[in-house]
């Protein structure tokens, strides 16, 4: 009799032991399936480091809006021209910094505090009324990514981000968030911007034209900066507040561009 009690003793005892060996082994295939997939994820991840020497030759941004027009039989050229930071007009800069990202000089490619804000306002509205994305991200969504509204894309665009910020300078990734932007159909950077709207060279764009190029980045194929729109001159003037009290223009200057979008 307790010859069988211990024999079943044994039997028990090693099917827990191939139970939570066999609970062991999958545990460890599932880890070996997360930690590959990981690794495959930031394998996939574009090498940032080229952009510190090298201009993008063209974005994804720019091959999805010429695969649309190739579908739509449009024929639309696109005019990208560089221009280096040193000749964009220091209040294009400051009036883009104010538009899109006001700390881009402060955080490390996301503003945590304008993403929670956004995340709130959007919540009680019901829907998309503000953007959290600093230009660090719209860079990378710009240059690498698709404009799907995904969470693999959203995450993929916070990795590049923060690398971007690793590898390159502020003035850097603004100098080519400026010259990649989009500003209407076919046009990209403040360089084509100003040639293709107001037929001159960046150099020589005025207070209120600077404005108004600023003006349509939330909305480059539906506004024009030539427009005389709503909202445009409510933009317009959103941006020149801004600019006041963050003593970017002085009073005056406020005034003289101000009455242009009344």
């Amino acid at each position: 009799m307790d010859e069988i009690i211990t024999r079943t003793a044994f039997q028990k005892k090693i099917l827990i032991y191939f139970k939570s060996n066999k609970i062991f082994s999958t545990f460890l295939f599932i880890l070996s399936i997360i930690l590959l997939l990981i690794f495959l994820f930031f394998l996939s991840l574009p090498d940032v480091k080229l952009l510190i020497k090298n201009n993008p030759e063209t974005t994804s941004m720019i091959n999805n809006r010429v695969e649309i027009y190739k579908k739509r039989k449009l024929k639309v050229k696109i005019l990208n021209k560089w221009v280096n930071f040193s000749s964009i007009p220091e209040l294009m800069k400051k009036t883009v910094l104010v538009s899109e990202d006001l700390n881009f000089y402060n955080h490390k490619g996301i503003d945590y505090f304008e993403l929670k804000e956004a995340i709130k306002k959007n919540l009680s509205k019901g829907k998309k009324v503000r953007g959290g994305s600093t230009i660090t991200q719209q860079l990378a969504k710009n240059l690498y990514l698709s404009s799907e509204k995904t969470y693999s894309r959203k995450i993929k665009e916070f990795f590049i981000a923060k690398k971007m910020e690793k590898h390159l300078s502020k003035d850097r990734i603004l100098s080519i968030y400026l010259n990649v932007i989009e500003f209407g159909q076919g046009v990209f950077g403040v360089c084509a911007a100003s040639e293709k709207f107001f037929l001159k060279p960046l150099i020589e764009l005025t207070p209120g034209e600077i404005i108004r190029i600023v003006s349509v980045i939330p909305k480059p194929l539906r506004v024009t900066p030539l427009s005389n729109s709503g909202y445009l001159k409510w933009r317009a003037n959103l941006l020149l507040n801004r600019l006041l009290r963050m003593n970017y223009i002085s009073e005056e200057l406020y005034n003289i561009t101000s009455e242009e979008f009344k």
